[in-house]
């Protein structure tokens, strides 16, 4: 049995596939364009694993998509290829419909292509699970109930209407072609191998450079932040347990505004790697103007997919981070390198 894995070279497909892979011995398949963000280094500690291969190419290269297909009859497709960084998709949104609009249709046209001349027993088993955001439910007011699965899109980014948009396409394929799909949307993610663009990598990587701490405007949005092992796992249990046709939201239960989030940060960077003049990391935060149209809150309601399949995070934020920063330290100059 084999499952291929789009996008597994960036920060949640290389961790999805560390996770897989250190407990299943099914065959895995990394698909990947590489781009700034995707680095084969995350996934070094498996390149020789005869349970692991990797292809490069684009998922918008119909002819190369269906050579993977009818090469490797997969029983599963996890679809993590994303443009994902909200600023640069406010200059440089063509990109961000290329590949996560149009990518997005290009592989689901081949996956249909080859589901439809599967036998009906490996019908049965076949899945292709979209990986999406909590952004394409828009911004939620304080007194808000957190996102449910049944939630309206509001998107209000490039970025967050583009994950919109290819979450609308799975879901038509599902209905139109029968094409058994799964769709999961994630808060926050953060951990290990995140590129340093997003706030705890950046932050980290500006505190030990000496540098100022940048926070968008008052830095009292919030956010549900959820560690990306807990992340993976509840993919995991989506893709071995979840119903057909449906959406589970997966989100890590810790709110935090992002204020809070650098705050905890530079208190574990003072225990962990003080500052040599022993002044705390505090005195580098610097607020910056707001980047436009910035949604003030996203919270995810998980109970569906904790009551329908058991997930749970296993790890809160104080946890999490203190692990994240940990890992950070000790792969210092990787960090640097990006």
């Amino acid at each position: 049995m084999t499952i291929i894995v789009t996008g597994a070279a960036g920060f949640i497909g290389s961790n999805f596939i560390l996770n897989w892979l250190s407990k299943n011995k099914e065959t895995i398949i990394n698909l990947d364009k590489l781009t700034y963000a995707g680095n084969l280094e995350n996934l070094k500690s498996v390149e020789c694993n005869p349970n692991y291969k990797c292809f490069l190419g684009d998922i918008s290269d119909s002819k190369f998509i269906s050579f993977i297909l009818v090469k490797y009859k997969p029983r599963a497709i996890l679809h993590f290829a994303a443009e994902s960084h909200v600023d640069r998709s406010y200059h440089n949104p063509d990109t961000f419909i290329q590949t996560n609009i149009i990518g997005t249709y290009r592989l689901l046209e081949e996956s249909r292509n080859f589901y439809n001349k599967l036998s009906v027993k490996d019908k049965k088993i076949f899945r292709f699970l979209h990986v999406s955001t909590d952004e394409v439910y828009g911004s939620l007011n304080k007194a808000d109930h957190a996102f449910k699965e049944t939630n309206k899109f509001y998107p209000n980014s490039p970025y967050s209407a583009s994950k919109a948009s290819a979450d609308l396409l799975v879901r038509a394929w599902f209905h139109t072609y029968n094409l058994p799909v799964l769709i999961t949307n994630c808060s926050n993610n953060y951990g290990p191998y995140q590129f340093p663009e997003k706030l705890i990598p950046l932050c980290i990587f500006k505190a030990l450079k000496g540098e100022n701490i940048p926070i968008y405007g008052d830095g009292q949005q919030v956010r549900d932040w959820l560690y990306v092992d807990d992340h993976c796992n509840g993919i995991a249990d989506v893709l071995n347990s979840g119903r057909v046709g449906e959406t589970y939201n997966i989100g890590g239960c810790n709110e935090k505004t992002n204020l809070e989030v650098v705050h905890t940060l530079c208190d574990l960077l003072d225990e962990l790697c003080p500052r040599s003049d022993y002044k705390s990391y505090k005195e580098q935060i610097t607020f910056v103007k707001d980047r436009p149209a910035h949604d003030s809150r996203y919270a995810i309601n998980a109970s569906k997919i904790i009551n329908e399949l058991g997930w749970k995070p296993k790890d809160t934020f104080n946890t999490g981070i203190r692990k994240t920063i940990q890992w950070y330290l000790a792969n210092n100059g990787r960090l640097f390198s990006i």
